[in-house]
C-alpha cells in the first residue's frame, strides 16, 4: 500500500471535517455528567450492579489489610 499524498490526506481531512459539522449540526446538545443523576435509582440491574461492585471493593480491602507488611 503506497503512502497517501499531502493532497489526499488534505482532501480526506477536508471530508471528515464536513462530516463532523453535519453531525454537530444534527446533534447540537452539549452532553453533561450531571443529566444521568438518578436515571438508574430504581433499576433493578443497577442496584444489583451497585452490590456487586461494593462487595468487589470490600473484598479488595479485606485482602490488603491481610498482606503482611514489608
Amino acid at each position: 500500500m503506497a503512502e497517501p499524498t499531502l493532497a489526499e490526506l488534505a482532501k480526506r481531512l477536508e471530508a471528515l471535517e464536513k462530516q463532523f459539522a453535519e453531525q454537530a449540526a444534527v446533534q447540537p446538545r452539549k452532553k453533561d455528567w450531571r443529566r444521568g443523576i438518578g436515571n438508574s435509582i430504581d433499576n433493578e440491574f443497577a442496584l444489583l450492579m451497585q452490590a456487586e461492585i461494593e462487595a468487589a471493593r470490600e473484598a479488595d480491602r479485606r485482602a490488603a489489610q491481610q498482606e503482611p507488611l514489608e
